[in-house]
């Protein structure tokens, strides 16, 4: 028996309908699915019940993946594909796979042999760049940087200094009740001229996405970005 394949399906960046971000082949491959891994199989429902399943939600299954998944326990995910069934990974959020740690079962899933098909769909990150302005050609995505104040200025400098030498773009992102303290920490610790980006609720109604210097950033009323998802930039 040959092994099924390991689809990759991009999900919304937030509570917008499936149809207005995904492609429709996108839609049909995830609606035919009865296997699922995701980083948390409430939302993963939710996102499910959005499709039209050929399945009963209750039909489907849906294991999770998350940061408290013991690293022993992800082989165990392999089992329906091994089995022959095709698997759906979805995220919380955009891209699967891309911080995210349902890199550890894609990982696992190319040294069994199986098959990985990432499927298209909205990935935060890119949008942010590809909105920015930034450098395009060069550029890195940092995850969370520090949460204490010294230790994150300190980290800015960092990526400020290697976007400079580089040319390179800088990307980072925070939890969302942070994201004022974030930009605030940005404009404390970064040259006047250094560009910063912010790209906000990407794909939704309220969605917006800016980019200044930091000494112009200084000069106008900050936007209200705080429980909002965010994504961060600078290009020195």
């Amino acid at each position: 028996m040959s092994a099924g394949t390991l689809y990759l399906i991009p999900v919304p960046l937030g509570p917008a309908p499936a149809r207005e971000v995904l492609p429709e082949p996108v839609v049909a491959q995830a609606a035919r699915l009865t296997h699922f891994v995701a980083e948390n199989a409430k939302s993963a429902r939710a996102f499910l019940k959005s499709l039209p399943s050929a399945s009963p939600l209750q039909h489907i299954d849906i294991q999770e993946l998350n940061e408290h998944t013991p690293p022993q326990a992800v082989a165990q995910l392999l089992v329906p594909l091994l089995a022959g069934d095709d698997v759906g990974l979805v995220s919380e959020a955009g891209c699967p796979a891309v911080a995210d740690p349902g890199a550890a079962l894609v990982a696992l899933a190319h040294e069994a042999g199986i098959a990985v098909m990432p499927l298209v769909g909205p990935s935060s990150l890119l949008l942010a760049l590809m909105g920015s302005g930034l450098c395009g050609q060069s550029f890195a995505f940092h995850g969370y940087l520090p949460a204490k104040d010294d230790q994150r200025k300190k980290r800015i400098q960092e990526l400020e200094g290697e976007s400079r030498r580089a040319g390179r773009t800088q990307l980072f992102i925070e939890t969302p009740y942070r994201n004022r303290k974030m930009l605030e920490s940005l404009l404390a610790a970064c040259s006047p001229q250094t560009r910063i980006g912010i790209a906000t609720d990407l794909t939704l109604p309220g969605q917006r996405i800016m980019t200044l210097r930091c000494g112009d950033w200084k000069r106008r009323e900050l936007p209200d970005i705080d429980k909002r998802p965010t994504v961060f930039l600078l290009q020195a």
